[in-house]
């Protein structure tokens, strides 16, 4: 019993010297052991690694193509046209050993490389006018920032993989001004639609009254011709009834002449009773006719 009380704790004893002594490095992790903060053992193979417990500690690294948001910065290209930029870069720790005694954690390298990505955006991107950044030719310019940014990155264990612009827009002040000489040209424009429809509905009402016009004055002219042709018609008749009894024709132009003098209207008449008028009026008159 005694025995087992002795061997109890030194057997739990070395049994957690052995867990301090072992660690898991996984397959996305990197590893480097430091004794007392100085690296002694860079570990890139995933598997269980030893270490010195109490004197040994480990660092893991990410072995994975790791992304970068850069904060968005104002860029004036060549022609002094002002842009806003927001970029992103991919990379990778590719020497852990570097990346350790130069930046020490992803936190501080972020912040490098946002800082290094701006710069070289700006300066590749300055010496280009609008038209070349919105241009196919974009993609040459992010070849010559990744290329820049890949090689300063180097001193820092990290190889960049990509670099990408996410957005490019104007400014808020420009693009308040783009739209609105945007909607002055617009506006332009409709006035000037405006003004030909009025100008083309002119001319058609012109031309449709000038046709109209036209067709009522033909008209009239027929119906002139037409009405001259049923007078001289109606003339010729009476020429040849007047021919063929003269008297009866004269007694009926009478009636006409009566129907329109005497018949409605306030006119008044002063004539001689004996008076060619009122010759179908008398007795002797209608003797004579008999």
């Amino acid at each position: 019993m005694k025995l087992n009380k002795f061997l109890l704790p030194i057997i739990f004893g070395i049994g957690f010297l052995i867990f301090l002594s072992l660690f898991v490095v996984k397959e996305t992790n990197q590893a480097i052991v430091l004794q007392f903060g100085d690296p002694k053992k860079v570990i890139v193979e995933p598997g269980l690694q030893v270490k010195i417990p109490f004197i040994q500690n480990v660092v893991f690294l990410d072995r994975r193509i790791l992304n970068l948001d850069a904060p968005p910065i104002e860029v004036i290209a060549s022609d002094q046209k002002r842009l806003i930029v927001d970029a992103y870069a991919r990379f990778k720790i590719i020497d852990p050993l570097k990346f350790y005694i130069s930046v020490g954690d992803e936190r501080v390298v972020r912040s490098r490389l946002s800082t290094i990505i701006n710069s070289r955006i700006r300066s590749v991107l300055g010496t280009q006018s609008l038209a070349t950044l919105l241009s196919e030719d974009r993609t040459k310019q992010m070849a010559i920032i990744q290329e820049g940014v890949n090689a300063e990155a180097q001193s820092f264990g990290v190889s960049i993989i990509d670099v990408r612009i996410k957005r490019a827009d104007l400014p808020q002040a420009n693009s308040e001004a783009i739209y609105k000489r945007m909607q002055t040209e617009r506006q332009r424009e409709a006035k000037e639609f405006r003004a030909k429809g009025a100008e083309m509905a002119v001319t058609i009402t012109s031309t449709a009254d000038k046709e109209v016009t036209v067709l009522l004055a033909n008209a009239k002219k027929q119906s002139e011709i037409m009405k001259g042709e049923g007078d001289g018609q109606r003339n010729k008749i009476f020429a040849e009834a007047f021919g063929k009894d003269p008297e009866f024709f004269s007694f009926y132009r009478a009636m006409q002449a009566y129907e329109t003098a005497l018949i409605g209207g306030e006119t008044s008449l002063i004539l001689s009773p004996d008076s060619d008028f009122f010759k179908f009026f008398g007795k002797s008159g209608l003797t004579n006719k008999q």
